[in-house]
């Protein structure tokens, strides 16, 4: 106790001695002293050995993390967690810039054509592209897709992108099906073996024909394709087109007609057709025809002369001449009574209209007028007259051709042989063939 008193007392020794009147720390604490002052009363009376002051204050150890936020799955999923924000950033960035990207203009300079094959894939797609020049980052072509969702509705064909097409653009093309109509115009009045032909032609189209189809079966028109389309289904679109094009025909035609079926109103359309290419003469043509039928007298046309001789060739090459009238055919109608066993062409809608509703006339001839077109008759002797005025309009073609056929060319000598003469000369100029005769215009 003495070293424990000396020890206090020493170390008291600078604050000033404790005066015997103050209170120990037995004693009881005066009425009104603060609680702050207590407990420095407190400290500074706490006796300590020499040993325990020179000791250092212990500190209280640290709360130790529950086992739980120590469990690895607890670390794991914190991991993950930032990893996730991590990649949302990146995802954020990589979104941003990629919309700038699919945006902004394309590459091309011009307008571009190209063909998507069947079965390809978006990368394919997206390489096609690029190698043609229309898009030039395939991966953000690529993630558009993704992100729009499209990979199901990108279309094969051949597809036209416009001038500087941003990825937006580029994806709703493709995605839209607006790929590029081609056209094939097919005329009224040609055979289905011309038809045949002229698809054959035709290089968008592919595959073959595998037959011609029967004549008259076919409708003349302007039919739209894509590439690709092969032959045969242009040949099935026509054929479809003609038999509800004929129904619809059949079903307003005139009460009084005299014929028998939609076959028979086929094969008198493609008399008119072959007659005249004048829109306003058709219903005329047909009436002429219909009122020899009603007559039971011979039709006498001359498309029919053609057909019975060349068949589906379309062509004679040549005028007409006596035998070839006197030639006994099928399709002669020069020869044969009524309608020939089936059509000579293939008729546009307005004839299968006009033979369905002919003119409300009581002409029985007509014959060509030179110019085009045709004079109309009634009698016999008025379709004489038509007759000698086409003859003296040929006779003056010819007369005016070959005075043009033997005329000097300019600074040439009087003393020259005639133009049609020399080699290399300009050809004399060819008199249009047309026919001196419609029906009843030959005479024995």
């Amino acid at each position: 106790m003495s070293n424990e008193s000396g020890t206090y007392s020493s170390r008291e020794r600078g604050r000033g001695r404790m005066l015997p009147h103050e209170p120990t720390a037995s004693a009881p604490r005066p009425a009104g002293v603060g609680v702050g002052a207590s407990m420095v009363e407190a400290r500074s009376i706490t006796p300590r050995s020499p040993r325990a002051a020179l000791e250092p204050d212990r500190v209280p150890e640290p709360k130790r993390h529950s086992k739980r936020a120590r469990h690895p799955v607890v670390v794991a999923g914190s991991a993950l967690f930032t990893l996730v924000l991590l990649a949302a950033f990146a995802a954020g960035l990589a979104l941003t810039f990629g919309k700038q990207r699919f945006e902004s203009p394309g590459p091309l300079a011009q307008d571009k054509i190209v063909n998507i094959p069947r079965g390809a894939g978006v990368r394919d797609i997206a390489d096609l592209l690029h190698r043609e020049g229309v898009i030039d980052q395939p991966w953000v072509f690529i993630g558009g897709v993704w992100v729009r969702k499209a990979r199901d509705e990108l279309k094969y064909g051949e597809y036209q992108f416009p001038k500087e097409a941003s990825l937006r653009d580029v994806i709703n093309v493709i995605s839209d099906g607006k790929v590029i109509q081609h056209q094939i115009t097919v005329a009224e009045g040609l055979t289905s073996e011309q038809i045949v032909a002229r698809l054959m032609e035709n290089e968008v189209l592919t595959g073959n024909i595998k037959e011609i189809p029967k004549e008259g079966s076919l409708l003349p028109e302007t039919y739209n394709f894509t590439r690709g389309t092969s032959r045969e289904q242009i040949i099935q679109r026509m054929q479809h087109e003609q038999r509800r094009t004929v129904q619809e025909a059949w079903e307003r035609r005139s009460p009084d007609l005299p014929i028998e079926n939609p076959d028979q109103l086929v094969i008198l359309a493609s008399i008119i057709e072959r007659e005249t290419s004048k829109p306003e003469e058709r219903t005329r043509v047909a009436a002429v025809f219909v009122n020899r039928l009603k007559q039971r007298m011979k039709l006498q046309s001359d498309p029919t002369i053609i057909y019975g001789i060349v068949g589906g060739k379309g062509t004679l090459g040549r005028a007409i001449t006596r035998s070839d009238i006197d030639l006994k055919t099928r399709y002669n109608t020069y020869v044969i009574d009524g309608l020939p066993p089936g059509p000579i062409a293939n008729p546009g809608r307005a004839s299968l209209e006009a033979a369905a509703n002919p003119a409300r006339t009581k002409e029985l001839f007509f014959v060509a007028d030179g110019t085009g077109g045709h004079t109309f008759s009634e009698s016999l002797d008025q379709h004489q007259k038509g007759v000698t005025r086409l003859r003296q309009l040929e006779a003056q073609q010819q007369k005016d051709a070959k005075e043009q056929a033997t005329e000097p060319q300019p600074g040439m000598r009087s003393s020259a042989p005639a133009v049609g003469a020399r080699p290399g000369a300009p050809r004399t100029m060819q008199l249009q063939q047309m026919p001196a005769f419609a029906p009843q215009q030959r005479t024995q």
